[in-house]
């Protein structure tokens, strides 16, 4: 009797089973080619209070899945931007930043602004994308790029310098500058306390709570106060997250006791073991679980309500904007990033509420910002950083038109009151071109009106009307889509 010789081993034995298995082993292979053609970057958003960090990032994904608004993105402009889709964050221990919710509150009847950052949140967006080398492209074909989306308060960042600070050297430096104009009035009351506080005497918690309390008042006066200060911290006393009540920001600083040290189980020493406490368990973790992984980096500031605030403010924001820029360790990576600790290579600063001034005076807002960072813009770009600034409106509420004032025609705005969207016609006045030339006690330099976001905005098929959200998009992420 003749017929086919039958079948042996494993595949006699289980048929389906090996099936299943060739169709595993393709699987795996299939993952890891498109694996082989994806990459990714982890960009850092942040930005002190009111600067706009949750509108940049709403409409930085809705014009990157509509992309009709990217002219300045050299892959959109070229033609080999194909298309963009949210995916499942890859952290799923941490936050997901609440697109859908913000986007519905900016297409509202009436549309209103979004609620602001108060603790880290993270977006994965990634984006299918023709390389633009002609070799790789044969290569490659089709590539993706993911964007890991980090979104956390700017006054988070500012603690990144209490790693380098001994609990010392921290109350002695915020009680200078609380001394000083402009936080001496706002700061009177804690300062008066800490004044008539004995730091030797033996620590209390009551004292402490209190302490911790009049500090935070101060705080939280000066940021909702509109000064234009930007240095207020701790970031978790301002911006407390999942802390908010917690013990462990139940410190502040104190002067220290007379004769320079201060004795076990002294109010000077709990408050020294409680800031120790705090820069471990928060700053250190913050540092190493988000920041230290971060790739890019964008930092969104309000210059122009410093700029309202005076000589002083700027200053301030200066200083601040100083700190976090070395916080950020910019620099080019290497072989060695792994042992020695990853360095941010691309940093973006960007004047945020362009919208609020005519076109004609977009640059002379960046330059100030640029002016503000030289010294160590040349300093990261020494180091092999690529630092930059820039004017933008991530949503544009404005309208450029003319108007006649004191019989000449001048550069306006037009837009629908916050209050109660009415439009109006405003001349915004107009910003001077140095540091050096703003005045002291800076008065209304410029009419920061509050505007609503424009009707129908995220209903735009081509995407959020803005200014330069995509120039700011190419310097981030322009040479990965290359």
């Amino acid at each position: 009797m003749t017929g086919r010789p039958a079948a042996t081993g494993m595949a006699a034995a289980d048929p389906a089973g090996l099936a299943d298995r060739l169709a595993r082993l393709g699987d795996t292979t299939r993952d890891l080619a498109r694996a082989a053609f994806e990459d990714t970057v982890r960009i850092g958003v942040t930005g002190l209070s009111r600067a706009g960090k949750t509108v940049f990032l709403t409409s930085l994904v809705h014009n990157l899945i509509h992309g009709g608004r990217l002219a300045a993105l050299s892959a959109a402009a070229e033609g080999r931007l194909i298309a963009a889709m949210l995916r499942p964050q890859p952290d799923p221990a941490m936050p997901r930043f609440d697109y859908e919710a913000h986007l519905a509150a900016l297409a509202g009847d009436p549309p209103a602004w979004p609620d602001s950052t108060r603790r880290s949140s993270q977006l994965r967006l990634s984006l299918s994308y023709r390389p633009g080398n002609f070799l790789v492209r044969q290569f490659r074909g089709q590539a993706v790029l993911n964007l890991d989306l980090v979104d956390y308060p700017g006054e988070w960042l500012f603690d990144l310098a209490l790693l380098g600070q001994s609990y010392a050297d921290w109350s002695a430096e915020v009680l200078a500058d609380c001394r000083r104009p402009p936080r001496a009035r706002l700061a009177a009351d804690w300062v008066a306390l800490v004044d008539a506080t004995n730091a030797g005497a033996a620590a209390d918690d009551a004292t402490m709570r209190q302490a911790a309390a009049a500090y935070t008042a101060y705080l939280t006066a000066a940021r909702d106060a509109g000064t234009g200060l930007s240095r207020l911290g701790p970031g978790r006393f301002v911006s407390p997250g999942e802390l908010a009540g917690s013990p462990m920001l139940a410190f502040a600083p104190l002067a220290l006791p007379t004769g320079g040290r201060a004795r076990r189980g002294s109010l000077w020493a709990a408050m020294q073991d409680r800031y120790d406490l705090y820069r471990d368990r928060v700053v250190r973790p913050f540092f190493r679980d988000h920041f230290a992984r971060i790739d890019r980096q964008i930092v969104l500031v309000d210059v122009l309500t410093a700029l309202n605030h005076g000589q002083a403010a700027v200053a301030d924001l200066g200083a601040g904007l100083n700190r976090l820029l070395k916080a950020f360790r910019p620099g080019r990576n290497s072989l060695l990033s792994a042992l020695t600790g990853r360095r941010v290579e691309t940093v973006v600063f960007a004047a945020t509420k362009a919208d609020h001034l005519p076109a004609d005076q977009h640059d002379r807002l960046a330059d100030l910002l640029r002016r503000l960072l030289f010294e160590r813009i040349n300093q990261a770009a020494f180091q092999g950083a690529a630092v930059s600034t820039l004017a933008l409106a991530a949503l544009r509420a404005t309208r450029q038109t003319r108007a006649r004032l004191d019989g000449a025609m001048v550069e306006c705005l037009t837009g629908h009151t916050l209050a109660d969207g009415r439009e109006v016609v405003a001349w915004p006045g107009e910003i001077p071109a140095r540091p050096q030339d703003i005045p002291a006690d800076g008065g209304t330099l410029v009419d920061i009106r509050a505007f609503r976001p424009p009707p129908g905005a995220p209903g735009d098929a081509r995407g959020m009307a803005h200014l330069r959200l995509d120039h700011a998009l190419d310097r981030l992420i322009g040479d990965r889509l290359a």
